[in-house]
C-alpha cells in the first residue's frame, strides 16, 4: 500500500530551523517526482518544494526560495526538507506526496514557528 510518513516537525522560534523527513513506501519511489506541501489553518494546501526523480531538478515556492531545500535518497525511499530561517508564516502541517498530490496522503507533521 502507498504510504507517506512525515516526521521532524516541532516548535521553533523565528529564525530557527528544522529538517523534515518523509518515508515513502508501496510504490516505485525512484519513478516519482516528489513534493512537499503544507497547509496552514484556514488556508488551502500549497506546494512548497519539488524534486525530480533523480534529484537533479528542484523547484520552490517563492515564499520559501533560498530558505528551504528539498533532497531525496532513492536508496532509502526518503525525501527531506531542510527548513532554514523559519518565519511565523511557515507555520503549517507539512506533507510529502507525489508531484501534483493525489489520492494518498499521510498525516503530515506539524511545524509551529512562534516566539
Amino acid at each position: 500500500q502507498v504510504q507517506f510518513v512525515e516526521s521532524g516537525g516541532g516548535l521553533v522560534q523565528p529564525g530557527g530551523w528544522l529538517r523534515l523527513s518523509c518515508a515513502a513506501s508501496g510504490f516505485a519511489f525512484n519513478n516519482k517526482v516528489m513534493s512537499w506541501y503544507r497547509q496552514a489553518p484556514g488556508k488551502e494546501r500549497e506546494l512548497v518544494a519539488q524534486i525530480s526523480t533523480l534529484g537533479g531538478t528542484t523547484n520552490y515556492a517563492d515564499s520559501v526560495k533560498g530558505r528551504f531545500f528539498i533532497s531525496r535518497d532513492n536508496a532509502k525511499n526518503t525525501v527531506t526538507l531542510q527548513m532554514n530561517s523559519l518565519k511565523t508564516e511557515d507555520t503549517a502541517v507539512y506533507y510529502c506526496n507525489w508531484a501534483g498530490g493525489g489520492r494518498y496522503w499521510g498525516q503530515g507533521t506539524q511545524v509551529t514557528v512562534s516566539s
